[in-house]
């Protein structure tokens, strides 16, 4: 199969951060796997994720390296970010006229929609690439195609005004307060806004779309898009994560974070399912109080735990000696990056209080531990209730930003519990993961990653 792919050149462009550049890095990494040349167009930011897949690939991948285009203040920060990508639509269009043979297909970030239009004037197809799951990525973008009738109906900005969604499977609904704070300050005629929505509404023309995710986990949202699409261009090939042989399961951001070694030793020594996992991703950050009432709720609880701390939470809201006296032999405080796969595989570790990051969820699916689910923004309410309430594979211990905090009882005997072998929620994740290993191993999600590569191999 691999000689009629070999000539079919792809460009990758993955939205700017971690949360989307790994994932994509992941996909090329499988696609280099059955042949293909690729470019992966990338911030000089993010350059050292791909130096270990560069060094595996060195004639079949490339990188296309831009600076982060400049930002113009604005009140929506997120949004003003996506759109100064727009400023590399030029460059882009260079850079192609400059190659011997172009890419065929742009596949690129769910949030650089006007991609649509750099491919059409370019002549090739655009693939849309999901780093948020099938139901995620669906409320959003029903979410901006509405928002102009949304805000109309909800003039007075009611926080508890329920938004549904009657169209998408299960109907879900969110309060006003759950949605993105993007949308929440739409206002019609507003320039950035008008921009954005345009470019996410781009995403349904696109020629194909690829999923991070798979058809155990999201079988009836993927049926969803695929008849919101039109054509059954629409491919689950997830979950993408760095299996021991892949070339990215290395350290993902040099070298802080604790020395791999002594976390390793100190997980050794704890029984089996004894371990809670907490970290909040790369950007979520606790407040002041949520982190009070963490540690707080450590304190009362009897469960050992590995804390993934970040400088922006500000470890010095972790009172000095908090390890030693109040925890002490229960608790590990991992400074700065954590190996977070390895945790989370590791025997000891059987339950994972995460925010709901899509990345976050496939890793604690892939590993068959139990989530507490504390969703604080973006996708990640609509992930908890895709996990919590229609999968049954966690439980919810808290909700929403900075100001709303868990009751430290409440939160510690959730920890306890969770770690209680014989958890409705705990028999559940067990089967999602012999699903998610399937799927990948010899299933549902490589017969799509063939189709996708079989069909843009065509084109």
């Amino acid at each position: 199969m691999h000689h009629s792919t070999n000539n079919t050149h792809l460009l990758i462009y993955p939205c700017p951060g971690y949360g989307h550049v790994i994932p994509s890095l992941e996909l090329a990494h499988h696609l280099l796997g059955r042949g293909l040349t690729i470019t992966v167009i990338i911030s000089t930011d993010d350059l050292p994720l791909i130096d270990p897949l560069l060094s595996s690939y060195p004639t079949s991948l490339h990188k296309l390296l831009f600076t982060n285009p400049k930002v113009n203040p604005s009140p929506q920060p997120l949004i003003a970010k996506i759109l100064s990508t727009q400023q590399l639509f030029d460059p882009i269009v260079k850079w192609f006229k400059s190659q011997p043979s172009p890419p065929v297909a742009i596949v690129s970030d769910f949030f650089l929609g006007w991609t649509t239009e750099l491919a059409s004037h370019l002549g090739v197809k655009r693939v849309m690439f999901s780093t948020s799951g099938a139901l995620g990525s669906s409320i959003f973008h029903a979410l901006w195609r509405d928002i102009p009738n949304i805000n109309n109906d909800n003039a007075n900005e009611d926080e508890n005004f329920l938004i549904s969604f009657p169209e998408i499977p299960n109907a879900p609904q969110f309060p006003w307060w759950h949605l993105p704070p993007a949308s929440r300050g739409f206002k019609n005629g507003d320039q950035d806004f008008e921009s954005f929505r345009t470019t996410i509404l781009a995403n349904m023309r696109s020629w194909g779309i690829v999923y991070n995710t798979f058809e155990g986990l999201e079988g009836v949202y993927i049926d969803y898009v695929k008849k919101q699409m039109g054509h059954d261009r629409v491919w689950a090939v997830g979950p993408l994560l760095p299996d021991e042989h892949s070339p990215m399961d290395g350290p993902r951001t040099g070298p802080n974070g604790a020395p791999p070694h002594d976390l390793q030793m100190w997980l050794d020594s704890k029984p089996l399912d004894s371990v809670v996992y907490i970290c909040f991703g790369s950007r979520a950050t606790l407040s002041e109080k949520q982190m009070c009432a963490l540690i707080g709720a450590l304190k009362l609880s009897k469960i050992n735990f590995v804390f993934s701390v970040k400088a922006s939470d500000s470890s010095s809201m972790i009172p000095n000696g908090f390890e030693e006296d109040r925890v002490a032999g229960r608790g590990f405080i991992v400074n700065g990056w954590a190996p977070q796969l390895a945790i989370l595989k590791h025997q000891a570790v059987g339950s994972y209080l995460t925010h709901c990051g899509w990345n976050s969820i496939l890793e604690g699916i892939a590993a068959g531990v139990m989530m507490l689910a504390w969703p604080m923004g973006a996708d990640q309410f609509a992930n908890a209730t895709l996990l919590v309430d229609q999968l049954g594979a966690g439980k919810r211990v808290c909700e929403g930003g900075p100001e709303i905090v868990p009751d430290a009882n409440e939160l510690a005997r959730l920890l306890d519990e969770s770690l209680n072998g014989d958890l409705q929620e705990r028999v559940k994740v067990k089967e999602l993961s012999e699903g998610a290993i399937k799927a990948v191993k010899k299933g549902t999600s490589i017969r799509d990653l063939d189709m996708f590569v079989k069909l843009v191999s065509e084109v």
